[in-house]
């Protein structure tokens, strides 16, 4: 009697996903004891009182029924006042702003939302490791376009040129960059418009680290000439107002498009978490002075860590924005996963090989330094001894 093979209940699509790498050096380095961890991209500030008591605050009134699918009309109020005065872009906050459960939420309902079967996305590399599954998940087929470190990591619009096919319908942009930490100035953004108009194309902007600019005013995708009715902005709480474990986001886009993510959003997560809602009504408020003190102190952690990168022999980059070093490995002859391991195993410096980050990112790693500045200063003299040894 032929015995019957065993048939997977699991989806072809999510069993052929890889998982993050980002995790998989997170979790090594979580079972060993004295790691200096410059893996995981987290605020090392904790979310201001005023944030927590508004939260607390929430709940001793009985605040704890779900919200409007949307969120609380009062927070999409504040999230529309803080566009327009941070970045000088409007938004109906009744029918153009959508709360979620965090910008990673918002990104896979835009992709979702948008995206028919066999639909192409331009995903820029490096880039964070979800765009690509996400893209794939919603049916459509990640197309991939490397930057470089010789250009700083900038997006040149004959680089997107070269992919656009008859297929092609959205291009996902991250400024400030993760891992790379380079923001797209005025002039880039407005070359990559031209190339979006022509071809008629979407944007998704993931605008996270918006807050965390460090050299120059910050420019929102949306806030180009043309661009507010073809851009899907993305971002959140998470980065700028140290509200990681919060997981609250939001997007703002055209009523039509925010609306079809509404629609999703309703039937798979009905609304984001009403005491976090009332946290970030309050952090958008009077949360400002916090991000600035936060801020000051990401840039001269930033200009240590940068500076000692290069002096101890690990070319870097100056990252305009976000809270990540991008150091080419390259001269060590190792590839990304070999440096990243050997460091972890033998100076218990744990940092994520760039290659988890796409093609582009084979050669460099990605350093936090949301770290404290005797945390920085330990790693640095690690990876120098390390470096020593090779």
């Amino acid at each position: 009697m032929m015995q019957q093979t065993k048939k997977s209940y699991v989806s072809e699509t999510v069993a052929r996903l890889k998982p993050s790498g980002i995790r998989r050096f997170f979790d090594l380095a979580s079972s060993m004891e004295g790691v200096v961890s410059l893996g995981v991209g987290e605020p090392d500030f904790v979310t201001s009182w005023s944030i927590r008591e508004a939260s607390i605050l929430s709940l001793e009134q009985g605040y704890t029924s779900y919200t409007a699918n949307a969120g609380l009309l009062e927070l999409r109020q504040e999230i529309a006042a803080y566009l327009a005065r941070k970045f000088h872009v409007e938004y109906d906050p009744e029918a153009e702003i959508l709360v979620t459960v965090g910008a990673s939420q918002a990104i896979d309902l835009a992709l979702r939302a948008t995206v028919n079967p066999g639909d192409e996305v331009i995903v820029v590399e490096p880039s964070f490791v979800s765009y690509g599954p996400l893209v794939t998940l919603a049916g459509g087929v990640p197309v991939p376009v490397g930057t470089t470190g010789e250009d700083h990591f900038k997006l040149r619009p004959d680089q997107i040129e070269r992919v656009i096919t008859d297929r092609t319908k959205a291009l996902i942009v991250c400024s400030p960059n993760n891992p790379t930490g380079t923001v797209l100035h005025k002039e880039d953004l407005e070359a990559i418009a031209q190339i979006v108009k022509k071809h008629d194309l979407l944007v998704i902007s993931d605008e996270i680290y918006a807050e965390l600019t460090y050299d120059e005013p910050y420019i929102s995708f949306a806030a180009v000439d043309g661009m507010r009715e073809r851009t899907i902005l993305v971002s959140g709480f998470s980065k700028g107002f140290a509200m990681t474990g919060w997981r609250l986001g939001f997007t703002a886009a055209p009523a039509e498009i925010l609306q079809a993510m509404l629609k999703i959003h309703q039937y798979a997560i009905m609304c984001a978490p009403t005491m976090a809602q009332y946290a970030a009504i309050e952090a958008l408020r009077n949360g400002e002075q916090d991000v600035e003190y936060m801020k000051k102190s990401y840039r001269r952690r930033r200009n240590y860590f940068v500076q000692s990168l290069n002096e101890i022999g690990l070319s870097c980059h100056m990252p305009g924005g976000a809270f990540y070093a991008f150091p080419s490995i390259r001269a060590t002859g190792l590839t990304s996963e070999q440096f990243a391991e050997k460091l972890l195993l033998e100076e218990k410096v744990a940092v994520v090989p760039g290659s988890v980050f796409g093609a582009g990112g084979e050669g460099y790693i990605r350093c936090s330094y949301a770290s404290s500045m005797e945390q920085l200063q330990e790693a640095i003299k690690r990876i120098k001894r390390f470096l020593e040894r090779l």
